[in-house]
Order: C-alpha cells, then structure tokens, then sequence
C-alpha cells in the first residue's frame, strides 16, 4: 500500500500493513519511493501520512480510544 508524506507529496510504500492499522501504534515502517533504486526503510509518523487523494487516515487506525472520544 502507497501513502504520501503530508508535508512533500513524496509516496512511501508501507511494509507491514497491520502495524498500519494498528491504533496503538504510532509509527509504521515504509520505503520512500524516490528514484530507481529501493530505499531503505525509514520510521513515519502515521500524523504525517495520508492518502495519495490527500484524505486523512481513518481515526480508528490513529486513535484507539476513538470510540469513547467526542467527536471533533
């Protein structure tokens, strides 16, 4: 799965989709997707990912008291 860095538009591929997932996670691992060559897997914030639309990423996969949260 593609993501893309909030503040660059760059797209990184994510390695481990349920960390994604994860709420209790805040972290995911992912690949920059720059160049021919495969870089190596850095550390993102899931607060700085969103989809390559530019919608946000579900608050169920940031948040895991969301359901007893207020809405905003």
């Amino acid at each position: 799965m593609f993501l893309q860095l909030k503040d660059s538009g760059e797209l990184v591929k994510i390695l481990d989709f349920e960390e994604l997932i994860n709420p209790n996670h805040d972290v995911v691992q992912a690949q920059e997707q720059e160049g021919q060559e495969e870089q190596e897997p850095d550390s993102y914030k899931k607060e700085n990912l969103a989809f390559p639309s530019g919608e946000s990423l579900p608050r169920c996969w940031m948040d895991a008291n969301y359901r007893s949260a207020k809405a905003s």
